[in-house]
């Protein structure tokens, strides 16, 4: 399979000129910053310090607030109460009806859905597994379809990671054709974090952490999303591993999507060996450092390449990557590639490859002087003092998966949000059910803040592409996901949406019915 990985990650060309590449890249940099920084002068929000040890320093301001002009609070406010009301059960056979998710659940044993009012079934376990109520309340002994035993069969032989997976495809692909959504992105930016949940019965797949858990134990689900808010893969990982190779695991293993080229992550376990192994798989990874003035720059050369001096920044460039440890172990480095690509290794597992007694053997020395190079671009990119907009990209793909995460949680209500599975794969089931109710949610919500944008414009009210594309489908205000789950579904008819509400008709809850 040489042949064809090779080609498919780029790195099939003699490793001299692929590094002479990246030395080129890298030297362009550091000239880049220093001009930028030469022109700032004083003014500069970035700064070089040495301190008494001789160890030079960056100190970087932070990143100010964009502030939130007048015409996108009104866009908000006006598009969110325009929004129609919905039950989730409603909301889930809506979009089965716009994209057919659902005839994704197949039997385990012949692959073919024969079974009368599958979809009802099925609705009411992911509403029972997602929101984490169990089957009684969702249970209904006088319809066929929502007896116990019914839905225990389904879960059984229907409801499984492939199958949801599967149907997951679906809904990120109905996602990347709704117009609003190229406002957002094109997919190729990803943001992987996890959310952490309590597990309360005795497991060998969950792990204690104090600072999250208290006196139990608990488990990790890493969910990759990407800018066009879609959830593109997830993994369970027992307790709170702060490694970002449980990340490239979980990209390497997406649901569907286009395959993103830069990733954010929030303060993950990073080392100049992760970074090696995201660069060979032809990922950009983008960490969001605590530490950004601790971090060591290094600057690279070789034969034959050309590269030149970088005024102010001279003394913060002294270190060297040794490119000839790369040079030595690159068929093994090309090897460990094509093992994770084509599922032959988890990344996890190289650790305890890539090191001996807390040192690391030669090949994990060389994916660590690989690594330096995209480090040092990383952080190039991160303090230019002019052009924040890498900066800004990162904080607001990692602020798109905090807010899904919310939705995770208000989701998620049942058993005080702790899971009860004693078994990794009920847990990724489980999890794997609330993935996609997730991405039913933003489809849902997307196509409909879409269809009000376009009401708003028919109307011939000014409406910017800027504020559109700070516009959120994380905002559930109009769902509803407690105590009520009828599963006949009410959609409007086909090919059309519900109306939207009068965004100037008072509000009112409904508990707040009748009265004045």
């Amino acid at each position: 399979m040489r042949e064809d990985v090779l080609a498919g990650l780029s790195l099939d060309m003699p490793v001299e000129e692929h590094l002479a590449e990246l030395v080129r890249g890298l030297d362009a940099g550091w000239k880049l910053l220093a001009e930028r920084l030469a022109e700032a002068g004083p003014a500069t929000k970035v700064s070089i310090e040495t301190n008494e040890s001789g160890r030079v320093r960056l100190n970087v301001a932070g990143l100010g607030a964009l502030g939130e002009p007048q015409s996108l609070a009104w866009l908000r406010g006006r598009v969110e109460r325009m929004l129609p009301k919905i039950d989730l059960p409603d909301l889930l056979f809506e979009v089965h009806a716009w994209t057919g998710f659902l005839d994704a659940f197949v039997h385990l044993g012949d692959g073919t859905t024969r079974m009368k009012d599958l979809t009802t079934s099925v609705v009411a376990l992911l509403v029972s597994e997602a929101c984490n109520i169990g089957l009684t309340p969702v249970v209904n002994p006088n319809y066929e379809a929502l007896t116990r035993s019914r839905l225990v069969h389904v879960d059984q032989y229907y409801l499984r990671a492939d199958t949801i997976a599967t149907a997951n495809a679906k809904l990120i692909a109905a996602q990347a054709k709704v117009p609003i959504v190229r406002f957002w992105g094109e997919g190729l930016l990803a943001s992987v974090d996890g959310l952490r949940f309590v597990v309360p019965v005795q497991t060998i797949s969950a792990a204690p952490s104090p600072k999250y858990f208290g006196f139990k134990r608990g488990i990790t689900w890493l969910n990759a999303v990407n800018d066009q808010v879609a959830g593109i893969g997830q993994m369970v990982v027992p307790g709170t591993p702060r490694d970002s190779l449980h990340i490239l695991d979980a990209l390497l293993n997406l649901d569907g999507g286009v395959r993103p080229e830069m990733v954010a992550t929030d303060n993950a376990a990073y080392s100049d060996m992760v970074f090696g192994l995201f660069k060979i798989l032809g990922y950009n990874f983008s960490p969001r450092f605590r530490d950004l003035d601790d971090q060591r720059f290094w600057r690279a050369s070789m034969p034959g390449v050309e590269t030149g001096t970088y005024g102010v920044l001279e003394d913060l460039a002294r270190n060297r990557v040794n490119l000839n440890k790369v040079i030595t172990h690159w068929p093994d480095m090309l090897r460990v590639a094509g093992s994770l690509v084509t599922n032959q290794v988890r990344a996890y597992d190289l650790l305890r490859m890539f090191g001996r007694d807390g040192r690391p053997t030669p090949l994990g020395t060389a994916f660590a002087e690989y690594g330096r190079i995209a480090k040092t671009e990383h952080l190039l990119r991160v303090v230019d003092p002019v052009d924040d907009t890498y900066r800004r990209q990162m904080n607001r793909q990692l602020t798109v998966q905090e807010s899904r995460h919310k939705l995770a949680r208000d989701v998620c209500h049942g058993k005080r949000g702790t899971i009860h599975q004693a078994y990794r794969d009920g847990m990724e089931d489980q999890l794997g059910a609330l993935g996609l109710v997730l991405n039913a949610v933003v489809l849902w919500t997307t196509r409909y803040i879409d269809a009000a944008v376009q009401h708003l414009r028919a109307e011939r009210h000014e409406i910017r592409d800027e504020d559109v594309a700070r516009l959120s489908p994380l905002k559930h205000r109009n769902l509803n996901v407690l105590g009520r789950y009828s599963f006949t579904a009410s959609n409007p008819a086909a090919g059309n949406l519900r109306p939207l509400r009068d965004p100037d008709a008072p509000e009112l809850d409904e508990d707040e019915i009748g009265v004045e």
